[in-house]
């Protein structure tokens, strides 16, 4: 997770500024162009995690804003997307906890699992009581990590650009602080 290797993107081809797969070969359903069922090409795990944290925080946004949580059914399917974000969070933290690679710096590596057990722990009681504001908690973690990956990889592409055409530093791009802006 939150790979900091380089990312070879020059047999990537771009759609609508995003890194995504043939639909025509992911799909079962050819041709479906819903932007939620797109996923992203293989070979991007720090725009993959992006995604999946988005997409995430999207399950989770559209269960909790439309349910009637008097009703089991709707209580059900928010409880089914944290469900599914929590599995998400799970695998990070095998990732973070499993890696014997020095490819991520120790104090993001605490930080990610520090994150991870309050994710963990949250979730846990988001599931006894499924009311929209713990889900939102949920759903800003999600979508401030991605936003943090996602100009990571933006950083890089241009690094990778100014290395090419030889311009050295570039100007730092703004701070993303969520995946709205």
């Amino acid at each position: 997770m939150l790979a900091y290797q380089k990312n070879d993107t020059s047999h990537e081809t771009a759609v609508g500024g995003e890194f995504m797969a043939d639909q025509s070969k992911v799909s079962a359903y050819g041709g479906q162009d819903d932007a939620y069922t797109r996923v992203p090409k293989p070979g991007m795990p720090t725009y993959t995690e992006a995604w999946a944290l988005i997409e995430a925080a999207r399950r989770m946004a559209v269960a909790s804003d439309y349910a009637a949580l008097d009703k089991i059914e709707d209580r059900n399917k928010v409880r089914d997307a944290v469900r599914l974000n929590w599995r998400l969070w799970t695998i990070f933290q095998a990732e973070m906890t499993g890696a014997d690679d020095d490819t991520i710096p120790d104090e993001i590596r605490v930080n990610m699992l520090t994150l991870c057990k309050f994710v963990d722990q949250h979730t846990v009681d988001t599931m006894q009581d499924p009311v929209p504001e713990k889900v939102s908690t949920l759903i800003e973690i999600n979508r401030n990590i991605a936003a943090g990956l996602l100009d990571s990889l933006k950083r890089l592409e241009s690094d990778a650009a100014a290395d090419e055409t030889g311009e050295g530093e570039t100007p730092e791009t703004p701070n993303v602080t969520n995946i709205a802006t």
